[in-house]
């Protein structure tokens, strides 16, 4: 009976082995970051098509006047024109941007609209870029650039990613924008964001026009027109709480080419000071990216367990082969983490703590499904973005 137990135990610690081989080698290779290395020196194009940037702004004095001074001084040769939609703030959020246009020297490139008031069925991000593109569709533009309004993008920025869409013929081109990670729950916290995000939407599945995975970072997104028209305008996606990745899903379903790139040149201001803020980041859409499903949540959770904990904890079991499938699990995880970890420039000894992230991600998931059961899911700025269903 003893030896069947043992043997039980062992046949468990495969299952987290088995698993951190297939997310080692069977998804893309996502944890071998697809960097923009930014390897043309000094990109150019026979003709540079118009630009639009399109930037939604919500109570963001502390980081607007950055980012409008950063999309000032874009080194962009061709006609480049800057929108932002000031989302109803309460704070100065519209007269800061304005300080910064003219102070940079952009005033007559740069114009700040009031948002109307949210339509029914819109979530208010979207909405407010809806305004911006009907903006700046009127002087034509080839593409939007869709940015937020706590990102600082450095001077070449734009003109990196009209060379690479027009060279590679994109539809649409994102980038992950280097978040911060200099608080202790930054650090614990931030590299396990991206690592997640990327095993979920790997970028070689988002490149392929094989697979159906489309992943996009909303925080840098260059949208050509001609796609978003014809997708149906973003009214086609009006609802969507994860609305970078859902636009890049409805591009690719149209042929679109889609691509997603990681970069340290676009850096994200804002900082997260406690576990809390953290937190209330990820519930915002966690429960979303699963649907709302109970069944697909309930999965996840015992997945987490298997994936993360158990290997930590079999670590303490009696039989030797059991501790040493759950160390090789644990290395593997470990190993594979580690480049990301190294992307934010930390310390190596951040890498084997990912259990420990997993589990504050695995109850943030938690608390994303019990908002949304009591009415109060995507909460984002004031708003419940995704009100349960009756």
């Amino acid at each position: 009976m003893t030896t069947i137990s043992t043997h039980g135990v062992a046949y468990l610690a495969l299952v987290p082995l088995f698993i951190w081989l297939y997310i080692l080698l069977g998804r893309g290779l996502f944890w071998w970051l697809t960097e923009d290395l930014q390897e043309f020196e000094s990109p150019e194009l026979p003709r540079w098509p118009r630009i639009v940037a399109v930037v939604p702004a919500r109570n963001e004095t502390k980081t607007i006047a950055q980012t409008v001074a950063s999309l000032a001084a874009q080194d962009y040769p061709g006609e480049f024109r800057i929108v932002i939609v000031d989302d109803h703030s309460t704070d100065h959020t519209a007269q800061f941007a304005l300080n910064a246009a003219t102070e940079s020297g952009a005033a007559t490139r740069v114009t700040v609209h009031a948002a109307q008031n949210l339509e029914p069925g819109w979530t208010g991000k979207l909405w407010a870029l809806q305004q911006g593109v009907e903006l700046g569709s009127k002087i034509s533009p080839e593409y939007f650039w869709f940015t937020d309004a706590d990102i600082v993008h450095s001077p070449d920025t734009l003109r990196r990613l009209i060379f690479r869409a027009e060279k590679d013929s994109l539809s649409l081109y994102s980038l992950m924008v280097l978040l911060q990670a200099k608080t202790f729950p930054e650090r614990l916290l931030i590299p396990p964001f991206l690592y997640f995000f990327l095993m979920l939407y790997p970028p070689r599945w988002t490149a392929s026009a094989r697979a159906r995975t489309a992943g996009a970072a909303g925080g840098c997104v260059l949208l050509r027109c001609g796609a978003l028209e014809k997708i149906g305008g973003l009214a086609a996606i009006r609802a969507e709480v994860i609305d970078d990745c859902s636009l890049a899903y409805a591009v690719k379903q149209i042929g679109g080419r889609v691509e997603m790139k990681v970069t340290r040149a676009s850096i994200s201001l804002r900082s997260y000071r406690t576990f809390a803020e953290i937190r209330d980041m990820i519930a915002r859409t966690a429960f979303t990216q699963l649907r709302y499903s109970t069944l697909l949540f309930a999965g996840t959770i015992v997945g987490m367990l298997l994936t993360y904990i158990a290997p930590i904890a079999l670590l303490f079991s009696q039989d030797s082969a059991a501790r040493m499938f759950a160390l090789a699990a644990w290395l593997i995880m470990t190993i594979s983490f580690a480049p990301t970890v190294r992307f934010y420039r930390l310390s190596p000894f951040w890498a084997p703590l990912l259990p420990a992230s997993a589990c504050f991600y695995a109850y943030a998931t938690w608390l994303s499904a019990a908002r949304y059961w009591l009415g109060r899911g995507g909460q984002w700025k004031g708003r419940a973005q995704a009100p349960k269903q009756t």
